[in-house]
């Protein structure tokens, strides 16, 4: 097996191949993720977002329309706790495009988004400047355009950013890190031909209490859920699901989409769905089935 490692957006990838792959294969790999990061990042200052949170007008990329409208099923499932014009309410947080990591008052996103952000399947147009985020999913959109890039690639293939990941061929088994003690996990997935993904509190967190999960509605990092990971047949949907579970209606649209996942509470209570493949180490936590709520 060959491993080419890089940084992207912010997180270490890791693509795991039978053969090593050629400069051509590399080349694109490279040029997906950095048109993807050029048009979405609310990081970079030469992007299309950075752009639209200045002054209202539009972007055009081929993932608007899939992205925005798996958001538009997100914030339908969970009262409109995600949200993709969430991005000033990071900011106000202390999780703005210089990290100043200085928070300020909670302010929650505009109700109204689907109003203010329009979108077709190439295009995304802001009526008023605003900070869109599509970290609800966007990682997992990205996994699979790079996965999309090296369909081609003979043999098994793991596409890996930052543990958000996306496997072909043969199976492997991926920890399930624990979210107060990374050195540990509660359990263990066997992954073959599907992808995985998974959010913390723990991880992008700034200060006491302070983290990039947020509920749109009041602009305030969430409480009660602590780790979630879902299962699904595409890393998008993966991510997109990952997120809705923090927030009442989460398990519902996983199980309308056919997502087997596990979540962890800030309690220590462990969830997981019916159908969910992995092994759990429940020393120490409290198993319960899931309710669809």
């Amino acid at each position: 097996m060959a491993v080419w490692r890089f940084d992207a957006i912010g997180t270490r990838w890791e693509i795991v191949s039978d053969e090593q792959l050629d400069a051509d294969n590399r080349a694109a790999v490279s040029a997906a993720v950095e048109g993807f990061d050029r048009t979405w990042s609310r990081f970079r200052a030469d992007s299309d977002v950075h752009r639209l949170s200045v002054s209202a007008g539009s972007l055009e990329s081929p993932d608007a329309g899939p992205m925005l409208d798996t958001y538009r099923e997100l914030s339908d499932a969970t009262g409109g706790a995600v949200n993709p014009l969430v991005g000033n309410s990071l900011s106000a947080l202390g999780y703005d495009p210089g990290y100043s990591l200085v928070a300020g008052e909670p302010l929650a996103a505009p109700v109204d988004w689907a109003r203010r952000l329009q979108w077709s399947p190439g295009r995304a147009t802001l009526a008023d400047p605003s900070q869109i985020d599509v970290g609800a999913l966007g990682k997992g959109r990205l996994v699979d355009l790079v996965f999309d890039v090296l369909a081609a690639v003979d043999g098994d293939l793991v596409v890996d950013a930052g543990g958000d990941l996306r496997v072909r061929g043969g199976s492997i088994r991926v920890g399930l890190e624990h979210p107060y003690d990374a050195a540990k996990a509660i359990g263990v997935v066997t992954l073959q031909d599907a992808a995985l993904c998974a959010s913390a509190v723990n991880r992008r967190a700034w200060g006491s209490g302070l983290h990039h999960v947020l509920d749109a509605r009041t602009g305030e990092p969430v409480r009660t859920w602590a780790a979630t990971w879902a299962i699904a047949s595409d890393a998008m949907s993966a991510d997109a699901a990952a997120t809705a579970l923090f927030f009442d209606g989460g398990a519902r649209l996983a199980a309308s989409w056919g997502v087997e996942w596990v979540r962890m509470a800030t309690d220590g209570r462990v969830e997981r769905s019916p159908g969910c493949p992995a092994e759990l180490f429940t020393s120490g936590a409290r198993l319960r089935p899931a309710t669809s709520k």
